[in-house]
Parts: structure tokens; C-alpha cells; sequence
């Protein structure tokens, strides 16, 4: 089993990565970085450095910190000679996310760019389905509450921090990996709260007539669904790529089950192992051209209690 040290010990690290690396055959978790010093029972450092410095034997590392300061740290971590897991989105920037995998390249080291999203139960299923086929129109709906899943997480809002695009870019990567056509961004529309840096609702339009619909601030069942018509039917992916319904019938998947981050780690172990690197933009991209081409709108202000 290979040694893992994850960086960033917050929500997402604790629901998702600990389990996911407690019940990997691939990955021992053998430390972990955390401003608070926050673990689960392994050593814990608070400096990436000082991890890297005590700790030659662990060879990779996940980050699961904020966008904004991501870089520095993965920086770090490739100069040690440690290859890297990047939670989504893998950076603040396109510019810096590429550059880290220049340094990887360079190195001879991995860099892996997640997207979980990708890993749903039906996602595949609906990759293959539209094969062939002209996607003629489409509808996603991400909507979810981000007090529920970013709870008192200001820097989500911060600059930097990409706002509802932390969860509109899951079905980004969803449709850039099932889309057998590239699509791209033709024009945007972005909430802004009065006191805050970063969108909040997002409502977008692509090629292929495919419109989308973002929003935080949805309260009660959360919406995590994509609609695709072609020109051979239509699919729809619900539940956050984990049901498939084609022409409004059940065609796989599994809405109660969530396992997506042990095929990320499984998928990290295979690229380690070949020293290879896997980082796909076409997400990012999405997401960056929505704020170069997007008319802001100021809406109420937001506070996390609310």
C-alpha cells in the first residue's frame, strides 16, 4: 500500500477522502496538514513544509484545501518529489493549474485533476448512450444549499472561491465527458450578493441549445439534474450523474449510493503507478468564460445564518 497524506482537513476531506482511503486496498493515509491541526488519529502537521520535511516516506498527497491557496502547496508538494491529487477545482486559475502540471511533467511525477463527478454510477453509462448521437437542446439544473454543504465556509464567496460554480462546475464535467461534441459558453448571467465577491446564482447558455441553471441558495430536496434531447431520444442524468433515464425511462444507476471518491483513489493509484498525469480543463474553461462573458447582476446580500 502506498502512503497519502491529505491537506486540508475540512467537510469534504472528512465525509469523503478519510473514508474513501480507509477503505482503499491501494492507500494507507499516513498523515495529514491542517491549519487547525485537525486529524483522524494520524500524525498531524500544520505546514505542508513541515510534513515534507519529516516525512520522506509518504509519497503522495491530496489536496483538499480552497482553491485560492492551493497552488503554493502543490507547488511544494511537486518540488519535494511528491505526486499530487487535486480536489475540484484543481486551482483558482487556469494559468496556475497548468503550470503545476508543467512542473509534474518535468519532474516525472503525477498530477491528477478530479473531477467526482465524473466517477457518478451513470455518467459512463450515459457517455456510451450518446455516442453517435446530435444533442439538439438541453437543460441542468444544480441547484443546492450552501449553508448545508459549505457551512460558515466564507471564502466560497470570497474572490477566488468561484462561488455557485464550486458545484455548477460538477455538471460542467459531466457534460464535457458525456457530450459527444464539444460545447462552449455563448452567454452568462451572474448573481452577486451585495456583500460578496462571488456569484451566488448563475443562469447560462451553451451550444447545442443546452441552457443551465445554478443556484446556492436552494433549501429542502437538492437538484442535481441534466436533460439532454437528440436527435435519437432523450436522456436525462439525475441525482448528480447517478440515475439515467432514457426517454423518461429507467436505464441505470443507483440514486442511493454515492461512490465516487474511491474510484478517484483507485484511479490515482493506476496513475501513480504509471507515472502518468490526468488534467482536463474543459470544466475550468466553462466556468472561467462564464466571468469574462457574464452580465453581474447585484442581488440581497448573504450571510451563512441566516
Amino acid at each position: 500500500m502506498m502512503k497519502i497524506a491529505l491537506v486540508g482537513m475540512g467537510k469534504i476531506a472528512h465525509d469523503q477522502h478519510v473514508p474513501a482511503l480507509q477503505a482503499s486496498p491501494d492507500w494507507t493515509l499516513a498523515a495529514t496538514v491542517s491549519l487547525d491541526g485537525r486529524s483522524d488519529g494520524q500524525t498531524s502537521f500544520v505546514r505542508i513544509e513541515d510534513m515534507l520535511l519529516a516525512r520522506p516516506d509518504i509519497e503522495v498527497v491530496s489536496l483538499c484545501l480552497p482553491p485560492v491557496p492551493r497552488f503554493l502547496v502543490a507547488r511544494a508538494a511537486l518540488a519535494a518529489g511528491r505526486h499530487v491529487m487535486l480536489e475540484k477545482p484543481p486551482g483558482a486559475t487556469l494559468s496556475e493549474v497548468q503550470n503545476l502540471a508543467m512542473q509534474a511533467r518535468a519532474q516525472g511525477l503525477t498530477l491528477y485533476a478530479t473531477w467526482h463527478s465524473r466517477a457518478a454510477a451513470a455518467v459512463a453509462l450515459a457517455k456510451v448512450w450518446l455516442t453517435g448521437k446530435t444533442i439538439r437542446s438541453g437543460r441542468i439544473i444544480w441547484r443546492e444549499d450552501v449553508r448545508k454543504w459549505h457551512p460558515g465556509q466564507d471564502w466560497i464567496l470570497d474572490a477566488g472561491g468561484m462561488g455557485v460554480f464550486d458545484t455548477g462546475i460538477n455538471a460542467f464535467s459531466i457534460l464535457t465527458e458525456i457530450a459527444p461534441d464539444p460545447v462552449h459558453l455563448t452567454a452568462a448571467e451572474l448573481d452577486f450578493p451585495a456583500n460578496r465577491q462571488a456569484p451566488i446564482a448563475a443562469r447560462l447558455s451553451l451550444t447545442h441549445g443546452i441552457e443551465a441553471d445554478f443556484d446556492f441558495r436552494q433549501e429542502g430536496p437538492q437538484t442535481w439534474d441534466m436533460t439532454l434531447d437528440t436527435d435519437e431520444g432523450s436522456l436525462s442524468l439525475r441525482m448528480g450523474g447517478n440515475l439515467l433515464e432514457i426517454d423518461g425511462e429507467y436505464a441505470g444507476g443507483e440514486s442511493t449510493v454515492m461512490g465516487e471518491y474511491p474510484v478517484l483513489y483507485a484511479r490515482m493509484a493506476e496513475l501513480v503507478r504509471r507515472r502518468e498525469s490526468e488534467v482536463d480543463l474543459s470544466p475550468m474553461r466553462l466556468v472561467a468564460d462564464a466571468f469574462m462573458v457574464g452580465r453581474h447582476t447585484t442581488v440581497e446580500p448573504f450571510e451563512f445564518t441566516a
